[in-house]
């Protein structure tokens, strides 16, 4: 491979903000792997946002990618798979597997696609310093002829029509909108673009916690939710503490712990086979390799408020942000009732939208 951008490339990124900023050109957050690849004539490496390559897990999209991107061109985008008319990322994180045989079945049964947003080599020209109105010029024009699973991320420059996207497009699983300077430039691993993304508040079950790596002191709270059963299910975490506050929570929870935690809701959290019928905290992953999942069990009677954007099946997505205690409130009480649930809108019709 011989191209004027080689592999490994870290893509630019975005800072959090509020609301959507005027005078830019808006995207969709999509909510899969972020990747940039790089094709040279039959070659094809796809790069993860880490530089780490993912071209064995997506075997599928490696001949799509051969037969539509330019024959020699850098592109960055997203592969993501869709189920149901919405993305899901659960079925994209089984994709990450050391057996070949497994990663080709699953290639075969649930494909994935890349939806592509910028341009960062054409030919033998690099285009790290054209500006991004001229990059998206270019992209458009070099994909004109794609088809599924290859796509062109929608794009436009209307504040109006961004903001009703961020209010539709969450319903078929995407993760709110990216604002991008219609002058930048591409600067690897810089954040230069804006991101905002909702956010949302529930009352939850601090059912236990986890150590900080530095030491004993709190890492990670541990959240739960009952569902209509009755039963209290891991719904995440919330961290985020300052080092002061780390050691206080150990201390302030204290008297809620269960040691050993016999009668505790998640007390088989380490039998592998309890995982298949309940979510509990410490499943086994193959993100986590050998980070020490334990935790320390908490009796489920205090509640806290934590912010989330959104939902990922009965979960939150990411890491909850702690807002306060809610000491007038009873832990039986937090339900999953209590989520907003997005009103459902079709994958499809975001990639048909105006430059998808």
């Amino acid at each position: 491979m011989d191209l004027p951008v080689m592999p490994p490339v870290k893509p630019m990124l975005a800072k959090a903000v509020k609301k959507i900023p005027p005078g830019m050109q808006y995207e969709a957050k999509w909510d899969g792997f972020r990747a940039i690849v790089h094709r040279d004539g039959d070659e094809v490496v796809i790069g993860s946002r880490t530089g780490k390559p993912l071209t064995r897990y997506f075997p599928e999209l490696v001949d799509e990618l051969r037969t539509q991107l330019p024959a020699r061109s850098v592109v960055d985008g997203e592969i993501v798979i869709a189920h149901e008319g919405r993305l899901d990322f659960d079925r994209l994180t089984e994709r990450i597997h050391p057996a070949d045989s497994r990663v080709r079945m699953l290639a075969e049964r649930t494909p994935a696609s890349f939806v592509a947003f910028d341009l960062l080599a054409l030919g033998d020209d690099s285009l790290f310093d054209t500006p991004l109105d001229r990059r998206r010029v270019m992209l458009t024009e070099a994909l004109a002829g794609t088809r599924p699973p290859v796509h062109l991320a929608p794009a436009t420059t209307d504040v109006a029509l961004a903001q009703q996207w961020f209010e539709q497009y969450e319903g078929a699983g995407l993760d709110g909108i990216i604002a991008k300077p219609l002058d930048l430039p591409y600067r690897p691993d810089a954040r230069l673009m804006f991101k905002v993304k909702h956010e949302r508040t529930a009352d939850v079950v601090v059912a236990g916690y986890r150590f900080h790596k530095s030491g004993p002191i709190v890492g990670s709270l541990l959240l739960g939710l009952y569902d209509g059963l009755g039963a209290l299910q891991h719904i995440g975490v919330c961290a985020a503490f300052s080092a002061k506050r780390r050691e206080e929570l150990v201390e302030e929870l204290e008297p809620l712990r269960m040691d050993p935690p016999e009668g505790h809701p998640w007390a088989a959290w380490a039998d592998e086979s309890a995982h298949e019928s309940a979510r509990l905290p410490g499943a086994p992953s193959r993100w986590s390799g050998k980070k020490d999942l334990s935790w320390v069990a908490l009796r489920p009677e205090r509640v806290v408020e934590v912010a989330y954007d959104h939902m990922e099946g009965d979960r939150f997505r990411h890491t909850a942000q702690f807002r306060r205690w809610r000491p007038d409130r009873e832990a039986a009480s937090c339900t999953y009732a209590q989520l907003e649930e997005p009103v459902r809108y079709d994958l499809s019709e975001v990639l048909s939208a105006p430059g998808g």
